[in-house]
C-alpha cells in the first residue's frame, strides 16, 4: 500500500481512497501519530470510555483468552442457580 500526497496548508495531508477504502478509515476516526527514522506512521485508534479501559488492559485480555480455552475445552464448570453455585463454589 503506497501512495504519495502532497502537505496541504496547516499541514494537513489527505489519505488516498484508495488506502482509505482497504482501512476502511472515517471522518472523525481516531489516529495515532508516531515519528519514525525513516517517516511518520498513523495507526488508526478507538478510544475506550475510562470507566472501560481495565477491562482492555493486556493482563486482563490475557485471562480472557485463558478463560476462552477453558471453556473451549470443557474445563468450566456451570451453575443453574445461585445456591448451586455457591455449593460449587464451597467445593472447589
Amino acid at each position: 500500500m503506497h501512495s504519495i500526497g502532497k502537505i496541504q496548508r496547516s499541514f494537513q495531508v489527505t489519505i488516498p481512497s484508495k488506502l482509505r477504502k482497504e482501512l476502511n478509515l472515517k471522518v472523525g476516526d481516531i489516529v495515532l501519530i508516531e515519528g519514525h527514522e525513516d517517516g511518520i506512521l498513523l495507526k488508526p485508534q478507538s478510544l475506550i470510555d475510562k470507566g472501560q479501559t481495565w477491562f482492555w488492559s493486556k493482563e486482563w485480555q490475557e485471562e480472557e483468552k485463558k478463560i476462552d480455552e477453558d471453556f473451549e475445552k470443557g474445563d468450566t464448570l456451570v451453575s443453574n442457580s445461585v445456591d448451586e453455585f455457591l455449593k460449587d463454589l464451597h467445593e472447589v
